[in-house]
């Protein structure tokens, strides 16, 4: 982190932190009394899988805090330090705002675990910035594309917390822009081995995304969104975003993606089951899902990916 050099995309740099330290969100993460019994009031079936989404994405905001503030601690690079202080700050302000709210109806997410149960890993800042690049970005256009969905059919907007994406998506876009300036500023990130990383970490997340989204049929019917189709606008418009910096993108639009995509959804539906079912079977059949898991994730990654010439001008703005 120390050794990256921010001087060839200076101007865009400072730009950029201007606008973090200005902070335009300071006075949205706000809880309003269109929260009270908001929840309590959902279907059972609506109420757990919404609980669910809400508590993923609070381990995530709240992950991404742990390592921006790890990042701060351990480094010199006083640009580095800038940006990952600043960034931290929203990440943390996201994670309270989702706990207040859980708190309200009696759910305490013990955010500690985080920071005193999990093992720390140390990876190469490359792939820090290949995965959270990908995480921030994504996050915009899931966020993004409820947003979108619930200002065309606002009856469908069981929850307040909706009303808070459109502000809260454009936080994790100004992050993505961060890393897509880290990157371009080193572009040995972007050549020759590399590229097998960026696709790797495509692949990873959009197949994670397609599995879990398929696990809450309720919330999904509740935005009144396909989660087969929703997934697939989340990955055009993810993959539109990221031709600022990556050389490349996933073809998700080939049948065969598409059709792999599908069995590892299933195939990680029989890997729960098997889980539940326990014993010895149990795990000899977790053993051959996993094995059927990781075969059909090696058949997507072989398939051809689509080149990308990046643009000369970097930034982007959060037009979808």
């Amino acid at each position: 982190m120390d050794a990256l050099d921010i001087e060839p995309v200076r101007a865009e740099w400072d730009k950029l932190i201007a606008e973090m330290e200005a902070d335009p969100n300071k006075g949205h993460f706000r809880r309003t009394e269109a929260f009270d019994n908001a929840l309590m009031s959902l279907p059972e079936g609506l109420r757990k899988e919404f609980v669910d989404f809400l508590v993923s994405s609070l381990t995530s905001e709240f992950s991404g805090c742990v390592l921006y503030g790890e990042i701060v601690k351990n480094t010199k690079n006083p640009d580095v330090r800038k940006l990952f202080k600043l960034m931290a700050r929203d990440e943390s302000r996201h994670a309270g705002f989702i706990n207040t709210c859980l708190k309200d109806y009696g759910i305490g997410v013990d955010l500690g675990f985080l920071t005193k149960t999990k093992k720390y890993t140390f990876f190469k800042p490359k792939f820090i910035f290949y995965a959270t690049y990908l995480s921030e970005k994504i996050g915009y256009a899931r966020y993004i594309t409820i947003y979108r969905q619930l200002e065309r059919h606002p009856e469908k907007q069981f929850h307040p917390i909706f009303s808070w994406f459109k502000e809260w998506c454009n936080d994790e876009f100004r992050h993505g822009e961060a890393f897509a300036l880290i990157m371009r500023a080193n572009p040995h990130l972007l050549r020759g081995a590399n590229k097998l990383w960026i696709r790797f970490f495509l692949l990873a997340v959009y197949s994670t995304m397609y599995v879990r989204d398929h696990a809450r049929p309720h919330f999904h019917e509740g935005l009144g969104v396909d989660p087969t189709e929703y997934d697939y606008e989340v990955f055009r418009i993810t993959s539109e975003i990221t031709k600022q910096v990556y050389p490349l993108t996933l073809d998700t639009d080939n049948p065969k993606m598409r059709a792999g995509m599908e069995r590892m959804r299933r195939i990680m539906g029989r890997m729960d089951d098997a889980k539940a079912e326990g014993g010895f079977m149990g795990g000899v059949k977790r053993v051959f899902a996993g094995a059927h898991a990781g075969l059909t994730f090696v058949s997507m990654y072989l398939l051809p990916v689509i080149p990308n010439e990046t643009p000369e001008d970097v930034r982007l703005v959060p037009v979808w």
